[in-house]
């Protein structure tokens, strides 16, 4: 990569906060997704710093920042970056947010509307669609099993397979030892109180967006994401919405080229 990348990290009231960093000029803030860290933006940032100050931190509980044995909500990820780019003095920047990190970026955004030029989200989280409860329950019931359930589940291969649930089986042991990788990511996505989650939910609160807002979905990604990429946009009042027609669900990595260019462009027409 040709762009200067440097590595930071700051004590904050929570914890220690890792970022990358490059560029100068008008400060853009990426948030990471559920099941990534920073170095998810390194190829979008190394196009844009030739333009902008770029600024990607791990959030609280992921990567190299501190993995507190707190209590995780939306709002205290609000609160850490508020609190990060009070101690950077960046006193109004553009957020990009994906997934987890889009949620927490819109989250930020209707809180702090005098601190943001303008919101990019890229396949958000952070909105209620048709299933998802039912979704909540069974990745919970996935994540409080014991492993010792999955030890037995995969000694019994023989009956599994006569009774064709051994794919099943694997997949959900997959998806459990993947799982385990983000704890705080599976805390605030289904394993805190449902209500809870419920109440940082942004269906409510959308109208209420005072910012500009750009909508990036891959055309290939699950439906789920889709349809929350699309209630964002029915719900939000600047608004513009585009879909990648090839791409899947995740843009930073997949589509860098393309999301730098959107996110440049719809810079451009804000100012």
């Amino acid at each position: 990569m040709d762009a200067l990348f440097r590595n930071s990290r700051r004590k904050l009231s929570q914890g220690l906060l890792f970022w990358r960093e490059a560029g100068e000029g008008t400060p853009v803030i990426f948030l990471h997704g559920a099941w990534e860290d920073s170095s998810q933006w390194l190829s979008v940032m190394e196009t844009l710093s030739q333009s902008f100050h770029c600024f990607a931190p791990d959030l609280l509980g992921f990567g190299e920042s501190d993995r507190p044995n707190i209590h995780h909500s939306i709002d205290l990820q609000v609160e850490c970056i508020a609190e990060f780019l009070q101690a950077l003095k960046l006193e109004k920047v553009y957020l990009v947010g994906h997934s987890l990190g889009g949620w927490i970026a819109a989250s930020y955004a209707l809180k702090y509307a005098e601190q943001v030029y303008g919101l990019m989200l890229l396949a958000p989280e952070g909105v209620e669609v048709e299933g998802q409860k039912k979704y909540w329950q069974k990745m919970r019931q996935l994540m409080n099993r014991s492993p010792l359930f999955y030890q037995i589940l995969r000694s019994l291969r023989p009956l599994t397979k006569i009774f064709g649930l051994h794919e099943k089986v694997e997949k959900d042991c997959q998806m459990r030892q993947e799982l385990l990788q983000y704890p705080t990511a599976c805390q605030l996505l289904f394993q805190r109180q449902q209500p809870e989650i419920e109440a940082e939910l942004l269906q409510n609160r959308l109208h209420l967006m005072e910012v500009p807002v750009l909508i990036l979905q891959g055309g290939q990604d699950l439906l789920d994401a889709v349809v929350k990429s699309q209630t964002y946009t029915q719900l939000t009042p600047k608004v513009d919405f585009k879909m990648i027609p090839h791409a899947g669900n995740n843009l930073p990595e997949s589509c860098a080229g393309i999301v730098a260019g959107d996110i440049q462009d719809f810079i451009k027409q804000l100012n």
